[in-house]
């Protein structure tokens, strides 16, 4: 008979997920895990295959925690854009994690729910097969890319500055150079949510436009 698990796949996950907002990528490995857990590290390899199986713990993880709205009222823009705005909550909220989010593929059922839940709503607009897939790699990609651009474009605030000193700091730049990353900057709401909606809908207005048709 063998011997019980001694850490659930939910424990693992948790673990490497805490690591990673802690410690960042660089910290991700298989000793850190183990002494997190209060185990050795060859406890660790019974359950996780390497750096690979690392990487789909904290993906896993990440998806795990989108918190789907009940039901889905309205057509499918609505369900699109609830279901958009619940991943890109889940994956903001452990920047550490966005490049395996991005690079790293899951095939835990419970990670894959969220893009099942957003296939379901995108294929409301009648899409199916590879225009099903095209519109699903747009969502996906809008709901990535706006999560790292967060920390990374050219208004990013990873160093914890304020909306109004980046906007100065941006002010200062050759105004004939940069005319527009200045004109942006000042109108930078400093508020992310409203931006990712309004981006949002630039999108699902393009697919509308294009579906072959509504519900």
């Amino acid at each position: 008979m063998p011997a019980p698990r001694k850490f659930t796949h939910q424990q693992l996950q948790a673990a490497a997920l805490e690591l990673i907002d802690q410690e960042g990528l660089a910290g991700l490995t298989m000793r850190a895990l183990a002494a997190r857990l209060g185990t050795g590290p060859m406890t660790i390899y019974n359950y996780v295959d390497g750096r690979e199986g690392l990487e789909h713990l904290v993906t896993g993880a990440v998806m795990a925690q989108v918190r789907r709205p009940d039901g889905h009222p309205g057509d499918w823009r609505a369900r699109v854009e609830a279901i958009a705005e619940a991943i890109w909550r889940a994956v903001r909220a452990h920047p550490n994690a966005i490049p395996l989010v991005l690079t790293t593929r899951s095939l835990d059922e419970e990670a894959l729910a969220p893009a099942e839940a957003l296939l379901q709503a995108l294929a409301g607009s009648g899409r199916s097969g590879a225009d099903l897939l095209a519109a699903f790699r747009v969502v996906s990609g809008f709901i990535a890319g706006f999560a790292q651009a967060e920390l990374t474009g050219p208004l990013a605030s990873a160093s914890g500055q304020d909306a109004g000193a980046i906007t100065a700091r941006m002010a200062d730049l050759p105004a004939q150079r940069f005319p527009r990353l200045i004109e942006i900057a000042h109108a930078a709401t400093g508020d992310p949510q409203a931006e990712f909606r309004s981006g949002l809908k630039i999108i699902l207005t393009g697919l509308g436009a294009s579906a072959p048709h509504t519900n």
